[in-house]
């Protein structure tokens, strides 16, 4: 049973180190935050007092007289899944850190032990909610009981009680920025900011300021200082959506940030620590990126020390009825009336169809029904879905034919797309301007129309 929680003289860490001057700083600073602290200077001392007390944290050396911290670290996560553990590693040892991370270590710290690092560690750590009772975090929710999406859930609840980098894959509107979210709030940083950024949206030339903030006077117009993306998120979650679209520099101030948890603002003399979790997400395939020159490898292997793959709407297509009736729930809700019922031809023909943009195209197909079946049940015909075995029309092959109708308007919408882009020499920040809509939205028309 774990012990009560009610104040901090309850918790009881362990800490191993075969440096006395090390044990020495730990341990004075774990009991000046009004912690318990047993000593262990070898593996075997350690997997024995773990064995034999409970602990609330472990703090590991990663090299020690009869083995590697990984031991201790492997142990502890298949016997003790509710103990985070955080290992110490040689300065600029990022190999070690990505392993430790990859075994399951909750975080790490580099030598020498930074105290204000150490705090923040050690204080997230005692946040985590145990293992065995998963949080609910209310207005967030994976929908469905496939094995794909079960699969994905189970690793989010694995993924909440680690500080290690995530690395969410999937197709286009598969719900990478949702999972990061959970991820968010069912961690030990959920009640400290989540803050996403769409960094292919971010002007080159405005990068560092935006991630970093900046001094007053740092340039033409810095009249007062600001903070930037890190500073904004501190001690919570930095979610960096399309992290493929990072230039090549911006890439190398990102990695030492994450590598030294520290950022120095636009026109500032020293850096600040940092205290940020780092989740980063894309459609492309960032290990194509790193052979082709375009994005650097040591920057990849520390945001991919844990990939989540988010499946295809089309890999779940018995889950398609509850996330749709989720969707026409909300969509009605918001236009203040009750939510129509899919009748079973609608369910059928949802169920069949390959959505390649994904929950984000089949809540657009919902939002469209919606506003156009006159009842209180969607059928088939409401969705206005076509494929190559339903349109047997000859008529509506013809060049400017204006049905079906899906297709003559995203035919329309296709050619004011490429023509936005010509226009902008493939910009697709200045061509979302000059559409007059975002650049989100405009990412979703390119993934929905196939364009490039």
């Amino acid at each position: 049973m774990k012990r009560s929680r009610a104040n901090a003289a309850n918790f009881l860490a362990l800490i191993v180190d075969d440096e006395a001057d090390i044990l020495e700083l730990l341990e004075l600073t774990l009991l000046k935050m009004g912690l318990q602290v047993e000593r262990a200077s070898t593996v075997k001392a350690a997997l024995q007092k773990v064995q034999e007390q409970e602990f609330d944290l472990c703090l590991t050396d990663m090299r020690l007289p009869d083995g590697e911290g990984l031991e201790i670290v492997r142990y502890i996560g298949a016997n003790c899944p509710d103990l985070p553990v955080a290992v110490i590693t040689a300065h600029g040892s990022t190999e070690n850190a990505v392993a430790a991370l990859k075994a399951g270590a909750f975080d790490y710290l580099s030598k020498p032990v930074a105290l204000d690092q150490l705090r923040a560690v050690v204080k997230s750590a005692l946040k985590l909610p145990a293992a065995a009772v998963p949080s609910a975090p209310e207005g967030y929710a994976l929908l469905g009981q496939s094995a794909a999406i079960q699969q994905v859930s189970e690793l989010i609840e694995k993924l909440a009680r680690s500080q290690a980098p995530v690395y969410v894959t999937g197709e286009s509107g598969s719900g990478k920025e949702l999972a990061a979210r959970l991820i968010h709030e069912k961690s030990a940083r959920r009640e400290k900011p989540f803050v996403p950024v769409n960094c292919g949206a971010i002007p080159e030339n405005l990068m560092e300021s935006e991630f970093f903030g900046y001094r007053k006077g740092a340039f033409t117009g810095a009249d007062q200082d600001r903070d930037g993306f890190f500073q904004a998120a501190s001690g919570g979650t930095l979610f960096l959506d399309e992290v493929a679209d990072l230039p090549l520099p911006m890439q190398v101030k990102l990695l030492r940030a994450i590598q030294e948890k520290k950022a120095r603002k636009v026109g500032a003399t020293q850096e600040d620590p940092v205290d940020v979790r780092i989740i980063s997400a894309t459609h492309q395939k960032l290990a194509d990126c790193v052979t082709s020159g375009n994005f650097r490898q040591d920057l990849f292997y520390r945001l991919n020390v844990i990939e989540l793959k988010m499946p295809a709407l089309r890999e779940m297509s018995d889950d398609v009825p509850l996330i749709a009736a989720s969707i026409l729930a909300r969509l009605s809700r918001l236009a203040g009336g009750a939510a129509p019922e899919l009748a079973q031809d609608a369910i059928e023909a949802l169920q069949h169809y390959d959505y390649p943009g994904n929950v984000r195209e089949l809540e657009n197909i919902l939002e469209r029904a919606l506003a156009l079946c006159g009842g209180a049940r969607i059928h088939k015909d409401d969705l206005y879905l076509t494929g190559p075995a339903e349109d047997d029309d000859p008529a509506s092959h013809e060049p400017g034919a204006k049905w079906p109708l899906p297709d003559y308007l995203d035919r329309v919408e296709k050619e004011a797309l490429q023509e936005a882009l010509e226009k902008t020499r493939y910009n697709k920040t200045a061509a979302a301007k000059l559409l007059g809509i975002t650049f989100r939205a405009l990412r979703y028309r390119l993934a929905r129309l196939g364009i490039d």
